[in-house]
């Protein structure tokens, strides 16, 4: 059987060894406890800490302010093996791979201070508001408002399937602070939710999978947050500022949809190796060796261009196609691949209590979230010129 885990080409020493820490980390808390988050639909406060503690949170943050001192590799690496354990609950792509890049790039060194370390610790959960009810992948037709009062911003609107948002103690709002239609006048503005007048969640949505992750409505009524939690110098950049993000957002998608399509062909082959049809081993079947075969091909066909895209994003050249093309890919490779591998299980596949059931229903918001496959291809097509 070739090896769907081998050392990647970008990875370190240092990243190996943290690979090694992550993959026991959660094999001993985060596994066991899936079922319970799965049940209560959100990760409890407490494994956030203990994430924390061991660096697991922001570990491509500076340790100037808390985080692991790294870059990219070891979010990969985080986000690789929470796949890999089969968790979908724990969004840390959101909180360390998303929401603290933000307040690192275009935070000033206060708002870095305030923040990135208590991120890092689990002290304060991150999640990023972006998406509108009516507006879906089109950040264009944002129409929550944030009118400068003073030395305050007044946020009115709404936002929806925010993940994070039941737990968030930091909320990034995209929201309009100038008259200016479309890209224009869009702002990015730190919420800081605790006992914050006017801040609202709504229900904490239900899914037809990725029940362990919390997914939210949240309002803003009247919602006043200061001047000085605005990221960027001035107003009007957040467009700009979330179109430079979103590739390593895609990026963080693919990483992790690739090595649960890697996941999924390992169960499978195994359950193949001990299950018996018409007196034969799965595995004995031409069929079943035919379909994993296929899905051994798409596996490490894709595997290749994602650690590719990896290694340019390292050295800062990913561009916003190649981000496209990855996520666009892998999650759509991995959705055929599962489906494959959850046929090949029977009746068994169709179970709750079976892995490959879980990840059937998981995995198919991967290919519309991080924006929906078919704005990928848009982009990809801008590429051609």
């Amino acid at each position: 059987m070739i090896d769907l885990r081998p050392r990647r080409p970008w990875e370190s020493d240092e990243a190996a060894q943290f690979r090694d820490m992550v993959r026991r980390f959660l094999l001993a808390e985060a596994v066991p406890r899936d079922a319970a988050w799965r049940a209560q639909k959100f990760v409890d406060r407490d494994f956030w800490l203990q994430a924390g503690e061991l660096g697991l949170l922001c570990p491509g943050i500076s340790d100037d302010y808390g985080g692991g001192g790294g870059d990219f590799a070891l979010d990969a690496i985080v986000s690789e093996e929470l796949s890999y354990a089969g968790i979908t609950s724990f969004q840390q792509l959101i909180h360390g791979g998303i929401v603290a890049p933000y307040i690192l790039h275009y935070g000033t060194e206060d708002q870095r201070q305030r923040w990135l370390p208590k991120m890092a610790s689990g002290e304060m959960i991150g999640a990023i508001a972006m998406t509108e009810p009516g507006g879906g992948s089109d950040l264009q037709a944002v129409r929550t408002t944030a009118q400068r009062e003073g030395g305050s911003y007044v946020l009115n609107g709404a936002k929806t399937f925010i993940t994070n948002g039941i737990v968030a103690d930091l909320v990034i709002v995209a929201a309009r602070t100038g008259p200016e239609p479309g890209a224009r006048g869009l702002s990015l503005i730190v919420v800081e939710t605790a006992d914050l007048p006017g801040f609202r969640r709504g229900r904490n949505l239900a899914k037809i999978g990725m029940h362990g992750s919390d997914t939210a409505e949240l309002f803003f009524d009247e919602v006043r947050v200061p001047a000085e939690n605005r990221l960027g110098e001035v107003e009007g950049q957040g467009f700009v500022q979330m179109m430079q993000q979103l590739p390593q957002e895609r990026l963080g998608v693919a990483v992790g949809a690739q090595a649960m399509m890697e996941r999924a062909v390992e169960i499978t082959v195994e359950y193949a190796r001990t299950r018996s049809a018409f007196g034969k081993v799965l595995m004995e079947l031409q069929n079943t060796r035919f379909t994993l075969a296929d899905c051994l091909a798409k596996a490490q066909v894709s595997r290749a261009f994602v650690d590719r895209c990896i290694a340019d994003h390292l050295a800062g050249r990913l561009t916003a196609a190649d981000a496209s093309m990855a996520k666009m890919w892998t999650t759509d490779r991995q959705c055929e691949v599962i489906d494959d591998c959850l046929q090949l299980h029977g009746g068994y596949g169709f179970m709750e209590e079976y892995p490959i059931a879980r990840m059937y229903a998981d995995v198919r918001v991967q290919r519309i979230y991080g924006g929906a496959n078919e704005i990928m291809k848009e982009i990809i097509a801008r590429s051609l010129g």
